[in-house]
């Protein structure tokens, strides 16, 4: 019996989170892996490939990275998990923060999908509406109902349950205003993601190989982030940034830091505790404090109690990942290891006369790639005819994820299997993809049927 089907006999989806589903990959990708350390992964084969899935975004330093897992190892020798609140959560408290001076609380979990649900929670709590507006471009939120009930995979989800969330457009704030004026005196709150690969302001958007400033930019006042602001202040919605992937890479302070815009409530994860199972719900004391239980006659609001919630490693890791990213300036690797892969792949496509047909792009920090057909259309076939020949030239990319460990080396040794890579998919442009791609096509994560 193969590793596969072994996964699929004990675990529905073959796995615990869908985007590691064999769906999601050509049929040459390893079944399973085994270890990582660094910028690589191995199978239990034993075969080694330079990786840029890194652990669904949530590596951004690098595989059990010595000093983080030391700092995680060190709190399981303190008894990982006391019965009161520790020095260890006290610590990682005070010090996210402090990264963030414009909150006053954080709530910790162990994954996104708590801590932006409770946002949603504290949002209702605070303005007593039911309705929730979110960014229809952004891929995921939660796996709660609010969200799921949007996608295509609404089956176990009530009806009156679907009709409390509505969608919008990014850079569209016209379609948010249309959600509020569908909706007057209902909408709680308005959550979405600073960014993904498209600016929220023209002028940052132009070069995305450098960090943004719009502290200094003159265009603020036109930045969709702003106006998704502005519009939240005038309607009395809360204001939510979900910071999942562009925390702890944009910036160590956040996208937010870059756009200089201030949420009312934020969520972090992935990469705050360089693959340790953490989450944060950050925001401001009159937001925040309807989960605490000091008021004396306050109606009580059961926002996060999870018994590992307070697990002792993970926040160390998160301690110590803050002072490895401080020390080593991670954020500005990233933004320049991107900007030289972005730039060496689209060079190659160019060399091979296929630029229009297989693209780079995105903030250099977080690089996407675009792969079309021979008419120029968005194409999955091609998409996974890359990610299986850069497969064959040991390179994981199902999408591009970077970390403190990729360095030079990697950079060459990606460059090269993109030139085999493209070959190969120059060839499928000419002619016909069947003759190249091997299995089937991987498939998009919210789909109505398998």
């Amino acid at each position: 019996m193969s590793y596969s089907e072994r996964l699929h006999k004990v675990i529905p989806g073959g796995a615990h989170t869908y985007s590691r589903g064999d769906d999601q990959y050509p049929s040459n990708a390893p079944q399973i892996l085994e270890k990582g350390k660094g910028a690589y992964v191995w199978d239990a084969d034993g075969n080694k490939f330079l990786d840029y899935g890194l652990g669904l975004r949530s590596i951004t330093v690098g595989y059990d990275y010595d000093e983080i897992s030391d700092a995680a190892i060190a709190e399981i020798k303190k008894g990982i998990n006391l019965t009161r609140a520790s020095l260890t959560e006290l610590n990682a408290a005070e010090l996210m923060i402090s990264l963030f001076p414009w909150a006053d609380m954080v709530k910790f979990g162990k994954n996104g999908s708590t801590v932006t649900t409770a946002a949603i929670k504290l949002s209702r709590a605070y303005t007593g509406r039911k309705h929730v507006a979110l960014c229809a471009e952004h891929p995921f939120f939660t796996y709660d109902d609010w969200f799921i009930g949007t996608t295509p995979m609404d089956k176990g989800i009530p009806t009156e349950t679907k009709s409390y969330s509505h969608k919008f457009s990014y850079n569209n704030i016209e379609s948010l205003e249309k959600v509020f004026a569908e909706n007057p005196n209902e909408v709680a709150c308005v959550i979405l993601e600073p960014a993904t690969f498209v600016s929220p302001c023209a002028e940052c958007g132009k070069d995305m190989t450098q960090k943004p400033h719009c502290a200094t930019c003159g265009n603020k006042e036109k930045n969709f982030l702003h106006q998704v602001k502005a519009l939240c202040k005038k309607h009395g919605a809360v204001f939510i940034l979900d910071e999942m992937i562009t925390g702890f890479r944009y910036d160590l302070q956040g996208a937010m830091k870059l756009y200089d815009i201030e949420p009312d409530l934020a969520t972090f994860g992935k990469g705050m505790a360089n693959g340790f199972p953490l989450s944060a719900l950050i925001g401001k004391k009159e937001i925040m404090n309807l989960g605490g239980i000091l008021e004396e006659g306050a109606e009580r609001l059961f926002l996060i109690s999870t018994t590992h919630g307070s697990e002792m490693s993970s926040l160390g890791a998160f301690i110590k990942t803050v002072e490895v990213y401080k020390k080593n300036d991670v954020t500005d690797h990233l933004w320049n290891y991107g900007k030289s892969m972005i730039d060496g792949m689209n060079e190659i496509a160019k060399r091979l006369g296929i630029e229009e047909y297989f693209v780079a792009g995105g903030y250099a920090c977080s690089p996407v790639y675009f792969t079309k057909d021979k008419d120029k259309n968005i194409s999955l076939d091609f998409r996974t005819l890359f990610s299986q020949e850069m497969i064959k030239n040991g390179v994981l990319i199902p999408w591009v994820a970077l970390s403190y460990s990729h360095g030079e080396e990697e950079l060459t040794h990606t460059l090269h299997a993109t030139l085999k890579s493209l070959e190969v998919y120059k060839k499928a442009l000419n002619g016909n993809i069947a003759d190249y791609l091997v299995g089937k096509s991987i498939k998009p994560v919210f789909r109505k049927y398998n």
